[in-house]
């Protein structure tokens, strides 16, 4: 699994690109997660993540809901359109199990690969 890793490139960490997201993207919703979506500046699926405080008061239980997104994410990186996704976690998310965690979040990624028709820019149709 070579190219299952979630390099720094793969990564949302500047303020500037979270205000982009906010303000241009689409959003899709689950029942544990919401994710806004807007076409990538690069050429690869990025990924950023809020989980706050309301999510949940203990840190280890955040911490625990964006492991298990950055895992679920570094899976299926590769697969994705490029795409800026910021990911945000419902309350409810703090209670659930992490099998039904990722399952959302397999359901979600699918969801947000039909948004750019699952086609990557420039590449011909089968």
């Amino acid at each position: 699994m070579a190219g299952a890793r979630f390099p720094r490139t793969a990564r949302i960490l500047k303020p500037a690109d979270f205000t982009r997201l906010r303000h241009t993207s689409r959003r899709v919703g689950g029942r544990h997660f919401s994710a806004e979506a807007a076409p990538a500046l690069g050429d690869c699926a990025r990924l950023g993540l809020a989980v706050s405080r309301r999510v949940s008061t203990n840190a280890v239980r955040r911490n625990r809901i964006k492991r298990i997104a950055r895992d679920s994410f570094r899976k299926i990186r590769l697969t994705l359109p490029p795409l800026d996704i910021l990911l945000i976690a419902r309350p409810s998310a703090d209670a659930e199990t992490n099998q039904s965690l990722r399952a959302e979040l397999d359901a979600l990624w699918q969801r947000l690969s039909a948004l750019n028709g699952g086609q990557r820019p420039g590449t011909m149709r089968a």
